[in-house]
């Protein structure tokens, strides 16, 4: 029984279309597996960031940083802010802008050395 050119070729295309399923299938699931890694891996984050938002909540509370403002007042020389030192957008528009320090000056009269630097 002898094959023709037609059968070797139609068997060949049968192969190729095997193979070509296979690899699609394969690569499927390495797609599905990295899809899963990802989305356990964006649950963790989201869940690290609630842990985070609630530990930020607890921080803030006003009752715990207004106790923290009074036990470390001396040591930080916290005050109270008084009504005269809130100012208007107007107001600080007027503010001048301190002028920028002469960076060469100060150094030439800053006789301190550090990290080893030599003058």
């Amino acid at each position: 029984m002898l094959f023709r050119t037609r059968d070797v070729a139609m068997i060949a295309i049968m192969l190729s279309a095997a193979a070509f399923t296979y690899k699609t299938k394969h690569d499927a699931e390495a797609l599905r597996k990295r899809i899963h890694t990802l989305e356990s891996q964006i649950q963790a984050e989201k869940d690290a960031i609630d842990v985070l938002k609630a530990d930020w909540s607890l921080l803030v509370q006003p009752n715990r940083l207004q106790d923290l403002a009074e036990t470390h007042e001396a040591e930080l020389g916290l005050r109270l802010v008084e009504p005269q030192q809130i100012i208007t957008m107007q107001e600080l528009r007027n503010i001048p802008f301190r002028p920028a320090p002469d960076i060469v000056a100060q150094e030439d009269k800053d006789p301190t050395v550090t990290g080893g630097v030599e003058r």
